[in-house]
This record gives C-alpha cells, sequence and structure tokens, in this order.
C-alpha cells in the first residue's frame, strides 16, 4: 500500500485532489488508519485515478465522472467516449479559432479606417463568359458561413472540370446570389471559365454568365478573412463617387496558391449604378 503522499506522486496529482476525491466519493482509499487518519491506496486503484482525470480533462463534470465510473464501463467503451468527447472539443476549438480569426480581421478593418486603399478602384465593363459551376447554400454571407461550403465546392468543380479535358478559359471565380425568402442566406457559385458546350461535361452546370455593364473593381491581396479592409475601401469609393451597389462582389481568383493564402490575389467586382 502507499500513503497518500506516494500514491498523488505515483499519479501524478496532488494530495489535496485526492483528499477532495474522498470527500465526494469518487475515490476513497483502500484503507483509512482509526488512530491517525492516515489514507493508504492500493497499485490497483491507480487504474481509477487515471480514468477520472481523463475523464475529467475531456470536460465532464465530477458528477458524470462518478456515474460512468459507477456503470463500471469497459476499456472499449471508454475509448469509444472519450473519442467522442474529443471530437467535440476539437470541433470547439476550431470554431473559436474561427471567431478568434473573424475578431482579428475585424481589428485590421476597424485600423484602416480613413486610409487611402493601397489598390485603385476601377470602373470597368465585365464580359459575359461560359462557366462551367457549381453551387450550394450558405447560411449566410459571413466568412465563417461562407468558408465551409465554398472550399470544397471549388475543390469538387476543379477535380470534374480536370478530369474532363475541356479547355479553360480564364481565373476561377465565385459569386453570390441572395436566398429568397430568407434574410440572411446566400446561394454560393463557383465557376471556371471554359470552352465547352452545355452539357459537355457531367456533374456540373455549363452556363454563360452574364456580363456587367458597368462594375467597380479593386484587387485584394491576401487571405478572404483579411478583406475586411478592401471591401471597405470599395464601398466608401462608390458611396463618394455617387453610386450605389447592386448585389454582391464577384471574386475572381487571379492567384490562390493552396500552400499560402498570404500570397492569394483576388479582385472584387461590383456591380453599380448612379445614384441619382
Amino acid at each position: 500500500m502507499f500513503t497518500i503522499g506516494d500514491f498523488a506522486r505515483l499519479g501524478l496529482v496532488s494530495v489535496r485532489m485526492l483528499r477532495h476525491y474522498d470527500a465526494i466519493g469518487l475515490l476513497r482509499p483502500a484503507r483509512v488508519d482509526q488512530a491517525t487518519g492516515y489514507r493508504f491506496y492500493e497499485a490497483a486503484q491507480l487504474a481509477t485515478l487515471n480514468r477520472v482525470i481523463a475523464l475529467k480533462d475531456l470536460g465532464f463534470t465530477l458528477n458524470q465522472v462518478g456515474e460512468i465510473l459507477a456503470e463500471r464501463v469497459t476499456v472499449e467503451e471508454l475509448h469509444g467516449m472519450l473519442r467522442l468527447r474529443r471530437a467535440d472539443l476539437e470541433t470547439r476549438i476550431a470554431a473559436d479559432r474561427a471567431r478568434l480569426t473573424g475578431v482579428e480581421a475585424r481589428l485590421r478593418t476597424i485600423e484602416s479606417e480613413g486610409r487611402m486603399p493601397a489598390e485603385e478602384v476601377l470602373v470597368k465593363h465585365v464580359p459575359a463568359i461560359r462557366v462551367a459551376e457549381l453551387s450550394g447554400v450558405a447560411a449566410s454571407y459571413g466568412p465563417e458561413d461562407i468558408g465551409p461550403v465554398i472550399g470544397p465546392l471549388f475543390d469538387r468543380l476543379c477535380g470534374i472540370v480536370e478530369e474532363s479535358g475541356v479547355p479553360l478559359t480564364g481565373p476561377g471565380l465565385a459569386y453570390y446570389v441572395d436566398v429568397p425568402g430568407e434574410d440572411d442566406a446566400v446561394t454560393v457559385h463557383t465557376a471556371i471559365p471554359v470552352s465547352a458546350e452545355p452539357g459537355a461535361v457531367d456533374g456540373v452546370e455549363i452556363k454563360d454568365l452574364p456580363g456587367i455593364g458597368s462594375a467597380a473593381t479593386i484587387v485584394h491581396r491576401g487571405p478572404m478573412h483579411d478583406a475586411g479592409p478592401t471591401f471597405q475601401a470599395l464601398a466608401e469609393w462608390i458611396d463618394a463617387n455617387g453610386y450605389l451597389a447592386v448585389g454582391h462582389a464577384r471574386e475572381i481568383s487571379l492567384e490562390c496558391p493552396r500552400d499560402d493564402l498570404d500570397k492569394w490575389v483576388t479582385e472584387f467586382q461590383i456591380e453599380i449604378t448612379p445614384a441619382s
């Protein structure tokens, strides 16, 4: 048997923690000396301690830990529970990281207020083009909702078009259309300009994307989650020059290396009309 101090050292926990587990009935000592009150533990109890710590560190409350231990779950069942809990925690961590990225991007947008855009805003005619297209619906136009939709769409689209062997005629692009009757949802359209007839490629739609008679355009350099200042500069230019924006911007992927988001170059094109 081991004293509480020795058992704590072997189990990599504190004596105070063991006393607390004893007090709430989660891990009782194997023996308590009635004369001195000293607690003694057996080596086999390290298995229970390990389960307690693992479950607690994965977010279960001590009450939940006690219930799990009372059910005498097998090692296999415990592994399954821990895997599910780990997946849940990893999802939460990813969501927290995404929120942090969004906050940092908003702060950069705020810091850029009042500055002149690094790129000049140009007004130009955008001709109609034939594209291969896949689309999906995002809950909102926010980056946190667009990202999980547009990435897989582009991956699928690129794979299908590449396998088909049809000639490409320009860089990939994305455009967005509000979902009728929905406050926030948008249809995400991913497209690649191609030279092909409708129906020539299975699994995608071949269509003619209408041109834009008058588009205010600006080039953004860097990842899309940092596009806030560029959009703000474009909005300020549109407002200052007496125009109104029509719909969402098209995004033309001029350069998009997979391994370095900082080297992305994207042109935003937004239809404009005179405010009068």
